[in-house]
C-alpha cells in the first residue's frame, strides 16, 4: 500500500536540528533537492502499490533519494543506511522533516527501491533534473543582465582577493581556463546533433551553434604563447556565450520532444557539467 505525501517540501531552514542552527542553503545535497522533480514521479510510482492492501510503502523520495546518495558516494547498501543515519543533509535529502539518530529504514530495502523504480522512470527524472537545471542557468542570467543594466555595466568593488596557490595541482585545468570551457561547448554541439536527429522532420531548421566561429575564436587565443590578460577574457567571454547559447538549443529541443535517454551516460554526464561550468 502507498499513501501519498500530503504536507509540502520542508525549506532548510525549517529542518528541525537537535542543536542549534539551520541546514546551510548551498550545501550540496540542499541544491541537489531542489532540482530533482519528487512530486512530478510520486502517482507514477505509486502506480505499483494496491491502494488498501499491505503495509505502507516509504515515500517516493524516500526510495529515490537514497539510490541517488548510494550512487553518488559510490557505496554500498549498508554503508548508505549509516550515512544517511548520520548526516542531516542526507536526511533532509530523502525528505525527513527533523534529524533522526534512527536508520529511517532497513538496507534490505534498497533492493526493493531498485526493483520498484524502472529504469525508465529514471531516465524521466533525470530529464526533470536537466530542465530545471537548464532553466535555473537561463534565470540566472537573465537575473545578472538585468542587474549589469540597472548598475550601468559597473562592477561592484568588494575588496581584495589575495590567492595563494602553492598547493594547486599543476596538471588540472581551472574551472574557467579557455581550454575546459572548448571542451564544453564541443560536447554541448554533439548532444544537440543528436536530439535533433529525433525531430528532424518536425522541424524547419537545424539550431545554429556557429561551431566554426567557436572554434577559430577559440584557436586564435589558445595557438598564441603569450595571451595578455584583455584577450584571455575576451575569449572566454566569447565561449561562455557559445555554451549558454547551446544549452538554450538543447533545453528548446527537449520541450519540443527530444528525449535526452539517447544520449551515453558519459554524454549524459558532460551537460551537466557543461551546465554547471557555465553557471559557475
Amino acid at each position: 500500500m502507498y499513501r501519498k505525501q500530503e504536507q509540502a517540501p520542508i525549506s532548510p531552514e525549517n529542518f528541525q536540528l537537535p542543536f542549534e542552527g539551520k541546514l546551510s542553503e548551498d550545501n550540496r545535497w540542499v541544491l541537489m533537492a531542489e532540482f530533482v522533480p519528487w512530486s512530478e514521479f510520486e502517482d507514477e510510482y505509486s502506480t505499483s502499490f494496491s491502494i488498501e492492501m499491505g503495509a505502507p510503502a516509504k515515500p517516493f523520495r524516500m526510495a529515490l533519494g537514497a539510490l541517488i546518495i548510494k550512487e553518488k558516494l559510490g557505496i554500498s547498501d549498508r554503508e548508505t543506511v549509516e550515512q544517511i543515519k548520520e548526516n542531516p543533509y542526507l536526511q533532509y535529502f530523502i525528505g525527513m522533516s527533523s534529524y533522526s539518530n534512527e536508520a529511517p529504514f532497513d538496507a534490505s530495502m534498497l533492493v526493493h527501491f531498485r526493483e520498484r523504480i524502472s529504469v525508465e522512470l529514471v531516465n524521466k527524472v533525470n530529464q526533470g533534473m536537466v530542465k530545471k537545471m537548464l532553466e535555473a542557468a537561463s534565470e540566472e542570467l537573465a537575473e545578472k543582465k538585468t542587474e549589469e543594466t540597472e548598475e550601468g555595466n559597473t562592477p561592484k568593488n568588494w575588496g581584495k582577493l589575495i590567492l595563494d596557490a602553492t598547493c594547486a595541482p599543476g596538471d588540472i585545468a581551472y574551472p574557467t581556463d579557455l581550454g575546459l570551457l572548448n571542451q564544453a561547448r564541443k560536447h554541448t554541439e554533439k548532444i544537440i546533433d543528436l536530439l535533433y536527429e529525433q525531430l528532424k522532420g518536425r522541424l524547419e531548421k537545424k539550431p545554429r551553434t556557429y561551431r566554426e566561429v567557436a572554434r577559430k575564436d577559440y584557436l586564435e587565443v589558445a595557438k598564441k604563447r603569450r595571451v595578455s590578460q584583455k584577450d584571455r577574457r575576451k575569449a572566454i567571454k566569447k565561449q561562455l556565450q557559445y555554451i549558454n547559447r547551446n544549452l538554450s538549443h538543447i533545453r528548446q529541443l527537449v520541450l519540443s520532444g527530444a528525449t535526452l535517454e539517447v544520449l551515453t551516460d558519459r554524454q549524459y554526464e558532460m551537460l551537466l557539467v557543461a551546465a554547471e561550468i557555465y553557471r559557475q
